[in-house]
């Protein structure tokens, strides 16, 4: 199977898995009134749903992973595909939700991005941003056989670590007060200056890419050129 089909089905299986998530989460804010998820105690408890969600989400992510090790054929490319899927499905999965409940509408609107191991809360345009870093890095690896020095991974985990940070500030800060005050967490802003910062530092593997093939094509070029000349220069002597 050829880099280009197979990142076609890799796509497919995204744009599938996009649509099952938004049907899911769809039926699930409608049975606990949560269309707007901006609400305190996204999740009630009194529902009975924590655990069957939490494992769903865990199993989801399962689910990606498995993608990306089947479609990949070395460690590098497995991680480029698991990043492929991740980010497809990601900004599908909100143009999908949009379709069936009418909400996000507004790329500012509030979201509950994810529950483990605590409430993570962003702008929906937070996790699209990410996600569109995650398919650009993804091809990269997969379609152009590219990969970043280790000095852009270090920086791209120090803007992971930032990016984590910024979703989970609120509730992080809400820990001491147990459970019940976690629930209760309602973020009033996002700080966006550390996410940007965040994000400039996870693009630091792709300009690395980039940089790098750039330059292997600009040598490339040059030594093309001084063997024409070479070639040249034998030919008149």
């Amino acid at each position: 199977m050829n880099a280009r089909y197979r990142w076609l089905l890799v796509v497919l299986f995204a744009i599938a898995m996009a649509w099952v998530e938004a049907a899911v989460v769809f039926y699930l804010r409608v049975l606990i009134d949560r269309i707007h998820p901006y609400q305190l105690d996204p999740l009630p408890s009194s529902v009975g749903l924590g655990r069957a969600e939490l494992l769903r989400e865990a199993a989801t992510m399962l689910m990606l992973g498995c993608v990306g090790w089947l479609a990949g054929s070395n460690w590098r490319s497995r991680f480029g595909y698991l990043l492929l899927v991740f980010g497809v499905w990601d900004i599908l999965y909100y143009v999908f939700l949009a379709l069936l409940s009418g909400w996000p509408d507004s790329l500012l609107a509030w979201d509950i991005l994810f529950l483990i191991p605590v409430p993570w809360w962003g702008p929906v345009l937070a996790p699209l941003s990410v996600a569109v870093l995650m398919v650009m890095v993804g091809a990269a690896i997969t379609q152009f056989d590219l990969w970043p020095r280790s000095r852009a991974w270090m920086a791209s985990l120090c803007g992971v670590m930032l990016a984590l940070y910024s979703f989970t500030a609120d509730t992080l800060s809400a820990l001491g007060g147990g459970l019940r005050a976690v629930r209760e967490v309602l973020p009033a802003s996002f700080n966006w200056p550390l996410f940007g910062a965040a994000i400039l530092l996870m693009a630091v593997p792709l300009t690395d890419m980039l940089w790098c093939r750039r330059m292997k094509t600009s040598s490339g070029s040059q030594l093309k050129q001084r063997v024409g000349k070479l070639s040249s220069n034998r030919g008149r002597q």
